[in-house]
């Protein structure tokens, strides 16, 4: 037995780090689905609802690089992790304890401070030691897609047989995981950035400006960006429109998982396809299936049409996630790898997602399924981006290690040089 664990590299590092990916996707599996669901419950409008889910979308672009920048400047992960751990728990404490519709706005900042902070400081977090420790980050992550999806239908059940009050309970547990997983991740791991020798200093403003002017890193955003904002429109309208089309409820939740069962095959032969492809073409590969993915959505195939494009999730978003996943790992130094992972996640996650999302509104409304065109344009935009990036970079960091000059040498009584004092 402990033979089979070596082989596949199953170490108590890794056990750790996939106990923490099923938990965080424990709570995300439980809050996209039902959390409108408790919203709606507690007797708030659309209108409030809609601005209760969208502000941690929008929050994040100012919380999460700037957290995550604190994290780099710090040098110590792993403090900001258990901060960020427990107040995640806190806010949805405070969303259940709260009253009115503007308590529930300010338990949603916190949230939102907290929350989609975390998520690209455990990417950081996790490369870092799978990286040091040679693992698998496919076979790593697969835990939190697998979760995801146990996630949702064990608490679909639950919610279905326990009522809409059932959700924040469910929150709060599955958050309680989350603050145990953080602590189980080693201290050597979780703060491996930090500085460790007098050649290193501290992160500053200037550093991160000068990461987010690298002409490579902004192409890397902006395809990243534009292919998964490209699924805004499935996110957001994707069920609505399955249900106009006559599915029932149960094959599209079929529909999701499948989507989801494919993302978790294609992590665990990732090594074997980043090494082949790299990441620059992988990133292209998923444009151009995102692509084919939303132009044959816009003429709303028959169900077993649609159950092959959800196999293509794998591609859309999955390769895309690996591909900017191992494209930070190798292009910025690790020094100021939570800032890299903090605006990767405000700009594709937070801007790019936000705003398409909004749009999605009014081009759903006035074009219903047809709205999938935008979404090609989209991808499209994600490939072409792609492809400059392919001829730009070729693997070597956008920008260097932080370093301090050494301090000034003058002559000994020797002959030798000191330094100055």
């Amino acid at each position: 037995m402990v033979e089979l664990l070596a082989r596949f590299k199953v170490t108590p590092l890794a056990w750790r780090l996939a106990f923490l990916y099923a938990a965080l996707f424990f709570v995300v599996g439980c809050y996209l689905p039902y959390m409108p669901v408790w919203l709606h419950w507690r007797n708030l409008d659309d209108a409030a609802i809609a601005l209760l889910l969208a502000t941690p979308l929008f929050a994040r672009m100012l919380f999460t690089p700037a957290i995550s920048f604190a994290a780099d400047w710090f040098g110590a992960r792993r403090p900001v992790l258990i901060v960020l751990a427990w107040g995640s728990l806190l806010s949805f404490v405070l969303l259940w304890a709260s009253d009115s519709f503007w308590q529930m706005l300010l338990a949603t900042l916190l949230l939102a401070a907290s929350w989609t902070t975390i998520m690209p400081l455990i990417e950081t977090v996790a490369v870092s030691g799978i990286r040091g420790a040679g693992l698998d980050y496919g076979r790593v992550r697969l835990w939190g897609s697998g979760t995801f999806i146990l996630a949702s239908f064990g608490c679909g059940l639950i919610v279905g047989a326990l009522g809409a009050a059932s959700v924040m309970p469910l929150l709060i547990g599955s958050s309680m995981l989350v603050v145990l997983g953080v602590y189980l991740v080693p201290r050597a791991v979780a703060d491996s950035a930090g500085p460790k020798t007098s050649t290193f200093r501290r992160i500053s403003i200037a550093d991160a400006t000068k990461l987010a002017h690298s002409p490579s890193f902004l192409l890397f955003l902006l395809a990243a960006a534009a292919i998964q904002s490209s699924h805004a429109l499935y996110y957001a309208f994707g069920t609505i429109h399955w249900r106009a089309q006559g599915f029932a409820v149960g094959t599209i939740g079929a529909l999701w998982a499948l989507g989801v069962l494919a993302e978790i095959g294609l992590f665990a032969v990732s090594a074997r396809i980043l090494a082949s492809w790299g990441a620059t073409r992988l990133l292209m590969a998923a444009g151009a299936a995102a692509a084919l993915r939303w132009s044959l959505m816009a003429f709303d195939p028959p169900l077993w049409a649609t159950a092959l494009l959800q196999c293509l999730h794998a591609m859309t978003f999955g390769a895309a996630h690996l591909a900017a996943i191992y494209f930070l790992s190798q292009a910025v130094p690790e020094d100021r790898g939570a800032t890299a992972q903090g605006l990767y996640a405000a700009v594709v996650a937070g801007l790019g997602l936000g705003l398409v999302t909004v749009a999605c509104g009014p081009l759903y409304q006035h074009l219903g399924g047809y709205a999938y065109a935008v979404m090609v344009v989209l991808a499209l935009v994600g490939v072409g981006s792609a492809l400059l990036l392919m001829r730009r970079w070729h693997g070597e960091r956008v920008v260097g290690p932080i370093q301090v000059q050494p301090p000034p040498q003058r002559p000994g009584a020797g002959g030798e040089t000191v330094p100055d004092a």
